[in-house]
């Protein structure tokens, strides 16, 4: 059977933090690895945040990624506090395990297959240098969680 994502190959696991320099240090204390950096997710003016089908121009966030092999990365995101799927998440269910991600080919037909599938689209952007695209579709029932598709240009 074929996936409707064309990979099952997961790239990321990522969580909701409220205190990113407290995260990142106990994450790299348990796994034994030194603290990585963190940066924001970048201008609107590259990024193009859209939110709940609308423009976003001020939701934004700090990353830090812990890369922990076979193309695997755990991420973690500080919300800044405006309206967007990592700031929803946080008032809503607080700290914690936010998104899955895989990369794909085709962004626009993924999101497509996926709402046909009965996924709901949240949200979507570039990558704060441009290199690529993420989006955010919810699943719904049978499937409770967040998915995100990542696209390197």
């Amino acid at each position: 059977m074929e996936s409707i994502i064309g990979t099952r190959k997961l790239t990321q696991v990522a969580l909701i933090v409220k205190d990113m320099e407290k995260s990142k240090a106990q994450f790299a204390k348990f796994l034994g690895v030194p603290v990585p950096p963190h940066f924001p997710g970048g201008d609107f003016a590259v990024t193009q945040t859209n939110y709940l089908g609308k423009p976003a121009p001020d939701a934004d966030c700090l990353l830090a990624f812990f890369e922990i092999g076979d193309g695997v990365s755990i991420e973690l995101i500080q919300p800044n506090g405006v309206a967007s799927v990592w700031q929803d998440f946080l008032d809503e269910k607080g700290e914690g395990l936010h998104h899955i991600a895989f990369n794909v080919k085709g962004m626009e037909s993924i999101i497509l297959s996926c709402e046909e599938f009965g996924m709901k689209f949240l949200q979507k952007g570039n990558y704060g240098d441009g290199s690529g695209c993420y989006s955010y579709l919810e699943g719904g029932a049978g499937m409770p969680l967040i998915v995100e598709f990542l696209e390197n240009f």
